[in-house]
């Protein structure tokens, strides 16, 4: 999925637009015990129930694709009879009626899931009827020739509010606050089928991780049957390994500076771009070239990406590069420059010593304080 099928779906989460039929929810606790569960048609929720519920689910497809929201293919094997595509067809196809597919689907995240304290599996059913679009890409609500059924899993922390002091308007006293027990916004979710273009991709899953390097492999592998991802940061650090690798004892300053200039071009030029820039082995080899990597050093290149990456599988251009900062680090000084303004900075020979040269234009502070010589 990209940025706006994302952006379509999440603007189904309204009162206006709200296709969800039917909502599923287990609370378990610190020992996986399930406490309490809910089912009932979505509708008939109370209107501020229903809205904190949107945040919910909004949330659950928020975030940057390839960080926290992960696009995952199911394995040829998890396609065949018996295998997770199934589970999630029959679970999606009964509309959340079946009481025994659901008990299986809550037991399997229970099992899989690792989490300390409390939480709330929540689960929906959802029928989108897509509007078409005229040739202008304006959409024509009446002519809605596609129908886009989907279930949406969200898991949330419950903590308790934390202990202080509140006014108590009915004894006009300040005094202890009773604590509740809080649904807090998802650190984990999932949509599926994938909404591809604008229709139904039973072949995919969209995945949700509230902090990107926390992606829970059990819960990938054995409960949506896929295949785990590289994290947002092992691709930095896979991309990294992949440089020092290839160029080995002739890492090279201006290599380095050209491959971060290069890369966050690319990334410039296709910002507009509702996919991600993502780099295939071949995207990277030329990168790799453009930026000074000499012909004989690119040899050991391929056989690199292929083990640490994969030799199909592709790196998130905005998880391998630093579009923020440019820095440069000695055991003792770290230098922190505009991404944009690298140039400025160069080494140089001086006295027999390999040392950083600054170029100074008009201003120049230290601790605060200007400083004129």
């Amino acid at each position: 999925m990209n940025k706006k099928e994302v952006l379509e779906i999440r603007k189904q989460f309204t009162p206006e637009n709200c296709a969800i039929t039917r909502i599923c929810g287990c609370y378990v606790d610190h020992e996986k015990e399930k406490k309490t569960e809910l089912k009932e048609a979505f509708l008939s929720l109370p209107e501020e129930e229903a809205f904190k519920y949107f945040d919910i689910f909004k949330h659950t497809l928020s975030g940057s694709l390839g960080k926290n929201l992960i696009n995952m293919d199911f394995p040829l094997d998890q396609e065949l009879a018996g295998g997770t595509q199934e589970f999630f067809l029959k679970l999606r196809d009964s509309k959340l009626q079946d009481d025994l597919l659901i008990e299986e689907f809550y037991d399997r995240v229970i099992e899989n899931y690792i989490y300390a304290e409390n939480y709330y599996i929540i689960l929906i059913h959802a029928v989108y009827d897509v509007p078409g679009k005229s040739s202008d890409g304006m959409e024509m609500f009446d002519a809605s020739d596609t129908v886009y059924e989907h279930i949406l899993c969200s898991i949330c922390p419950v903590n308790l509010t934390k202990a202080g002091l509140t006014y108590n308007a009915e004894t006009n006293h300040i005094e202890d606050r009773i604590r509740d027990w809080i649904v807090e916004a998802p650190v984990k979710g999932f949509l599926f089928p994938a909404f591809q273009d604008r229709s139904s991709d039973i072949h995919s899953i969209l995945y949700y991780t509230k902090k990107p390097e926390d992606i829970q492999p059990e819960l990938i592998a054995n409960v949506l049957g896929s295949t785990i991802p590289l994290t947002a940061g092992d691709q930095k650090t896979t991309f990294q390994t992949i440089i020092s690798d290839t160029l080995g004892d002739e890492c090279d300053y201006e290599v380095i500076r050209n491959i971060h200039d290069n890369l966050n071009e690319m990334i410039e030029e296709t910002k507009e771009e509702p996919e991600p820039l993502k780099l295939s082995k071949p995207d990277v080899r030329r990168l790799l070239a453009k930026s000074g990597v000499p012909e004989e050093k690119l040899e050991s290149f391929d056989e690199e990406f292929e083990e640490t990456v994969g030799e199909k599988n592709t790196l998130l251009a905005s998880n391998i590069a630093s579009v923020k900062t440019f820095q440069i680090e000695t055991p003792d000084v770290i230098v922190k420059v505009n991404p944009e303004r690298s140039d400025l900075v160069e080494t140089r020979e001086i006295d027999g010593r390999r040392c950083l040269v600054i170029a100074i234009d008009d201003h120049l502070e230290v601790n605060g304080i200007e400083v004129h010589k």
